[in-house]
């Protein structure tokens, strides 16, 4: 089992679901986070005095799937979320070791 970690723009979140929605990813968790990359951050005009943007509003998703759709999954989200632009984000795939539904007690694939 993997789990998908995907940094992106905060507009480019609906195109994102949809894109998982055709894969048929089930469940998705989804937090709005802040932070920079290579952008560094920027600066901003606000009633005539400038100031500084350290962090950039982010969306984080995380998707956990069975390890022969985490490739696609991945493919999915680098499509929709790409403007081409810097600050597009970022995909990180991560080993799961368990994984257990709480209601049932199902584990591993079965619980995803």
């Amino acid at each position: 089992m993997k789990l998908v970690m995907a940094i992106i723009r905060p507009f480019r979140l609906d195109d994102v679901r949809l894109a998982l929605g055709r894969l048929h990813v089930e469940g998705l968790t989804v937090s709005e986070v802040r932070g920079y990359g290579r952008q560094r951050g920027q600066m901003e005009i606000y009633r005539g005095a400038e100031y500084a943007v350290n962090f950039q509003p982010k969306i984080k998703i995380e998707v956990a799937v069975d390890d022969d759709r985490a490739e696609s999954v991945v493919e999915a989200i680098q499509q929709s979320a790409r403007t081409g632009r810097i600050g597009d984000g970022k995909v990180f795939v991560l080993d799961i070791a368990q994984t257990t539904r709480i209601r049932t007690g199902e584990t591993n694939e079965a619980a995803i």
